[in-house]
Parts: structure tokens; C-alpha cells; sequence
């Protein structure tokens, strides 16, 4: 096929590059500043929890839903945002999931009760859908296959980025203004992100124009949605409430008809003939499983840090950064895409997932002795992470069709969001077997003498090794199996032309 002649903006839609698109790189740090934008928000807010707290008189339940009602429409809408974007246009989307964002998180910042602000947030979940799918989308679209693992692996690292830096800026923040400045950081950064995108970013979508999947979007979002609702709702309501049971049917049954409806329609939303393909699945394994066991674990760590070893929330966010820093030195200098490209994806992936599983070990036998232990384990798990994720996300997005990148980008974010949550739950709940008090403050305030105090934390510290175990078991299951499901893939790919 011939290259177009035409300028990048006006090509026909849904046609790339052949060497790429010639500002792919001014046009990648848009689209990194758009997708920091949506991470930096998450992080911040969870240092804002107390002055939320004193404020507006937030109860427990009011800031559970301020962060959960993201959570909640974000992963809900994850498909649909992502079929919408290559049905309408990706372009479109990335600017309407911009200019929602900010009116959303304007609306936050001036929010008077907790009603309007769990709203608020709500409504930047829609943005933040729209945000996360088409960000990945559009790098998929404008570089060439031999710099899509670099791309990825930048969009990767600005996802750690903002884990890193998010907890700086809201206590610097919170330090100088109101809590609502939090909120308003967002503005300036999505007015500037619509201006860049409607400058330098190429229009780009499905050209087969397929109807748009109406239920299949409905059963979706009902269906993840209430699946979300479930894995959050779990650990604090348990799990044979009323309401947690409630969820779980209404998310099997949405979900059980979700599949059933992509199987006959011809034009599905999620093509379910993915899942035939190993690369795939053997991707969505590996994502699974390194979201369970890491979304776990480093939630388990802040509490470590606070809990055992006795540091503050800013302090504990900053000794947290390493590993988030060695991720964004590893893919940011282009290291780890030269040794995925040396080792191909299912090696890079094996070795990631290694060494994350071995630096989730260091931190859970080791922390009891001091940070070092900790920060030797953030390294390791730093490196893995830039190594495996990148080699995962483009697994993913290579075994779909260049129309449906921004299906593609869903089913990666919907796969992280779900991982991370039941690896918070599963964790959770096994560190709840392990420490039967319920809330360390709760039992340290019971304890009636110094060493009953240090029993106290020392049942605690041994309940959150053994939960980091389990996280490391699951990233290394994770590795083996997206390994050898990537590997068979490549050994048939390879047999067909020599057939």
C-alpha cells in the first residue's frame, strides 16, 4: 500500500503512519500530561483525607464513596469509553474526557458537602474513562510497530509518575491553601491538554463505522461496575452482606449476558474471538495477576510504613517513590525497551515478574529490621515493573486490530483497575485472618501496657508478611503463566509462514 499523500490530519481515518506520525513524540507528551492529570488527582486526594475530614465533617463512609465513586465510574465505563473512541473518533473522545475532567474537578473544589463532591467525583470518572482509553489509543495509532514498546513503556512510566509525585503536590498543597486547591491544580493542565490536542493530535477511528453497541455498553457498565462495588465493598461490609450479595449476582448476571449478547450480534463491542488468540490471553493472565499481587502489596506497604515503622503519610509517600523513580528512569531512558526488543516479550516478562515477585519477598522478610530491607525491595520491584508492564500493555494491544485500539485500551485499564481492587481485598482479608484485632490504632489503644503495645505490632507486622507472600506468589504465577502462553504464541506464529 502506498503512503497518503495528504498531511497527518486530513488521512483517512483509521490509517497510520508508515513511519510514523512526524510529531509522534511532542504529541506522546500531550497525551502523558493528559493521562498524569488523571493520576495525580487519585494520589493527591488520599492525603486530603483528613483535612476532608475536619472540613466538611466527613464521615468514614463519606470518604470511602469520595474515592470509591471514581473508582466505581471509572471502571465501569472503561469498554464503553474505549468502543466509543474508535466508533466516534479518538480525537473527540480525548478532548471530551479532558473538558469533563476539569469541569469536574471544578466543581469539586467548590463542592460544600460531601454529597456534591462524591458527585463531583463521579462525574470525573466519566473523564478519566475517556482519558485512560484514548490516551493508549492514540499512542498505538501514530508509532510505527518498532517504537510502539518504547511509547508504551513512557505511557507506563508516567502512570508510576504519578503515584511518585501525587503525594508531594497535595502536601504542598495542603500546606499553603484550601483543601479545594487540589481539585483546581487539574484546570490549567486540561485547558492546556485540549489546546495541544486540538493543535497536534490526529484524528483517527474505527473506518468501518460499526452500530454502536447499545447493550452491549449498558451490560457492561452495569456489570463491571457492580463487580468493582463488590471487590470494595467486600472487606468492610463482609462478604455475605446483604448488599455484597446483591452486587454479586446483579455483576454475574450482567456480565454472564454481556458475553452472551458480544456472541451473536456481528458488529460486537468486545470481540470475544480475542480470547481464541495466546497472546492475549496470555497478556490478560499476566495483567491480572501482577495487578492482584502489586495492587495488594503496596497497599499493605503504606500501612507498614505508617503502622509499624512509624512514619507520617508524606514521609511514608516519599520512601515509597523509589520504586515509582527507578520505573520512570528505566522507560523514560529508553533501557528497558532495548531489553525488551533483545529478549523478546515473554522473556522480559518472565524476568519482570521475577524480579517483582523477589522485591515483594524482600520487603515482607526484611521490613521489620528497618527501611533498607524496604528500599531494596522497591528497587527490584521498580525494575520489574519497567520491564514486565510495557511488554504486558503490548501484548495486549498488538493481538487486537489497530480500529479497535481503543477497546484495547479498555480491556488494559479494566484489567488493572479489577486486579489492583481484588488484590486490595484478597490481601486484605488475609491480613485480617492474621491480625484478629480489626484496627491496629483500635488495638493500640486498647493495649493496656508498653508490651502488650509491641505484641500488638509485632501480630500486625507478621500479618502483613504473610499477605505480601501471597501478592508475591500471584506476580510469579502471573509471569509463568503469561510467559509460556506468549511463548507458545510466538512458536505458532512462527510455524505458519514456514508452512
Amino acid at each position: 500500500m502506498t503512503a497518503p499523500t495528504s498531511s497527518p490530519q486530513s488521512r483517512p481515518q483509521g490509517h497510520r503512519h508508515p513511519q510514523g506520525h512526524p510529531q509522534r513524540w511532542l504529541i506522546l507528551g500531550v497525551i502523558c500530561l493528559a493521562q498524569l492529570t488523571v493520576l495525580l488527582d487519585n494520589t493527591v486526594l488520599n492525603v486530603a483525607i483528613p483535612s476532608l475530614t475536619r472540613e466538611l465533617d466527613a464521615a468514614t463512609s463519606d470518604i470511602q464513596w469520595m474515592i470509591n465513586a471514581y473508582s466505581l465510574v471509572q471502571s465501569g465505563l472503561l469498554l464503553t469509553a474505549g468502543s466509543a473512541a474508535d466508533r466516534y473518533g479518538r480525537k473527540k473522545m480525548l478532548m471530551a474526557g479532558l473538558v469533563l475532567f476539569g469541569l469536574g474537578s471544578l466543581a469539586a473544589a467548590f463542592a460544600e458537602t460531601t454529597g456534591r463532591l462524591i458527585a463531583a467525583r463521579a462525574g470525573m470518572g466519566v473523564g478519566g474513562a475517556l482519558l485512560v482509553t484514548t490516551t493508549l489509543a492514540v499512542a498505538m495509532q501514530i508509532f510505527t510497530p518498532e517504537e510502539q514498546p518504547k511509547a508504551i513503556g513512557i505511557w507506563a512510566a508516567v502512570n508510576s509518575l504519578g503515584f511518585a509525585v501525587g503525594p508531594l503536590v497535595g502536601g504542598f498543597m495542603l500546606d499553603h491553601f484550601w483543601w479545594g486547591a487540589i481539585f483546581l491544580v487539574n484546570l490549567p493542565v486540561a485547558a492546556l491538554g485540549v489546546v495541544a490536542v486540538v493543535a497536534l493530535v490526529p484524528e483517527s477511528k474505527d473506518p468501518r463505522g460499526d452500530r454502536p453497541d447499545l447493550p452491549g455498553a449498558l451490560l457492561s457498565t452495569i456489570g463491571m461496575s457492580s463487580l468493582v462495588f463488590v471487590i470494595i465493598s467486600g472487606p468492610a461490609h463482609g462478604w455475605t452482606a446483604g448488599r455484597v450479595l446483591l452486587s454479586a449476582a446483579v455483576a454475574v448476571t450482567a456480565l454472564t449476558l454481556f458475553g452472551w449478547w458480544e456472541s451473536r450480534i456481528p458488529h460486537p463491542m468486545l470481540d470475544l474471538q480475542f480470547f481464541r488468540d495466546r497472546r492475549f490471553t496470555g497478556a490478560v493472565a499476566g495483567m491480572v495477576l501482577v495487578a492482584f499481587g502489586m495492587g495488594g502489596a503496596l497497599f499493605l506497604l503504606t500501612q507498614h510504613l505508617q503502622f509499624v515503622l512509624g512514619y507520617g503519610p508524606l514521609e511514608a509517600g516519599l520512601r515509597t517513590a523509589p520504586l515509582a523513580l527507578t520505573v520512570v528512569a528505566l522507560n523514560f531512558t529508553g533501557i528497558s525497551a532495548r531489553w525488551l526488543a533483545k529478549l523478546g516479550g515473554p522473556v522480559s516478562i518472565l524476568i519482570g515478574m521475577t524480579a517483582m515477585s523477589a522485591g515483594l519477598v524482600a520487603i515482607a522478610t526484611t521490613a521489620s529490621g528497618g527501611y533498607a530491607g524496604t528500599l531494596a525491595g522497591l528497587l527490584l520491584i521498580g525494575a520489574g515493573t519497567a520491564l514486565a508492564s510495557p511488554a504486558m500493555a503490548h501484548a495486549i494491544m498488538s493481538a487486537i486490530p489497530p480500529a479497535k485500539a481503543g477497546v484495547g485500551a479498555g480491556i488494559n485499564g479494566t484489567l488493572a483497575e479489577f486486579g489492583t481492587g481484588l488484590g486490595v481485598a484478597v490481601l486484605g482479608a488475609v491480613l485480617s485472618a492474621r491480625f484478629a484485632a480489626g484496627s491496629l490504632p483500635e488495638a493500640l489503644v486498647a493495649a493496656g501496657s508498653a508490651e502488650e503495645r509491641d505484641r500488638v505490632v509485632d501480630s500486625f507486622a507478621a500479618g502483613l508478611e504473610s499477605s505480601q507472600l501471597v501478592g508475591a506468589v500471584a506476580v510469579l504465577l502471573g509471569g509463568l503463566v503469561a510467559a509460556v502462553l506468549l511463548r507458545r504464541a510466538a512458536r505458532k506464529d512462527a510455524e505458519v509462514p514456514a508452512a
